[in-house]
């Protein structure tokens, strides 16, 4: 009795494992269903479509201003929309500012609602917990992947996908949409216009997105 017992424990214990091996080949497999899986949970968390403008309030200088900067060209607008204000400061004088003062751009009740947890490490090492974010991702369909297996220790991918989106509502205004091209590119490119792509890597859970440009 004890013997056929023991067989008996074996055999649970030896499905048990198998299932659980079987399991895992599932996971690890580079199918769409489990790239669409992990792709739709990060875009829940990463989906956000940011401006990369991290601290406010902004303050632009005559001479950024005078040389048409990205943030003189946009800031404006934003004033326009009323998501931001702005006011004259007066700073110490320099070779760089002679005149010696500063438009400060802070954020107004509704701008606010855009500015929202996005955490960003530069490549300088600075982290910055927060980004103006305009617009967010949601997975539509998963068109096509390419595998690397050159480290087989640690396989990637790069999926290709189409997209839905959510813009801010503003961003319908003309002014936006030509002072952000790419986000408004991205815009008109949901529901198939345009493609987009993430770097995958397989771990020990399955496949999961990478951080950085593929």
């Amino acid at each position: 009795m004890k013997l056929h017992f023991r067989k008996i424990l074996m055999m649970v214990v030896a499905l048990s494992v198998l299932t659980a091996c079987g399991r895992n080949d599932q996971r690890n497999a580079p199918t769409r269903e489990n790239f669409k899986s992990a792709l739709e949970a990060a875009l829940v968390e990463h989906g956000d479509v940011c401006l990369a403008m991290f601290d406010w309030p902004m303050d632009l200088t005559p001479a950024e201003a005078g040389a048409g900067s990205r943030h003189a060209v946009q800031l404006p607008v934003f004033e326009k929309l009323g998501l931001a204000t702005s006011t004259v400061v007066a700073v110490p004088k320099t070779e760089e500012n002679t005149q010696g003062v500063i438009k400060r751009y802070a954020l107004t009740d509704e701008g606010r609602k855009y500015y929202k947890p996005h955490a960003y490490t530069s490549r300088d090492g600075v982290e910055h917990p927060n980004d103006f974010c305009v617009a967010q991702i949601k997975l539509d369909q998963v068109m096509s992947w390419e595998l690397d297996t050159h480290d087989a220790q640690h396989p990637s991918a790069v999926v290709s996908y189409t997209y839905q989106i959510q813009p801010a509502p503003w961003m319908q205004d003309a002014d936006a949409q030509r002072v952000l091209p790419m986000v408004t590119r991205v815009i008109n490119g949901a529901g198939g216009r345009l493609q987009l792509r993430q770097g995958f890597t397989l771990g020990e859970h399955g496949w999961a997105t990478m951080s950085g440009p593929v």
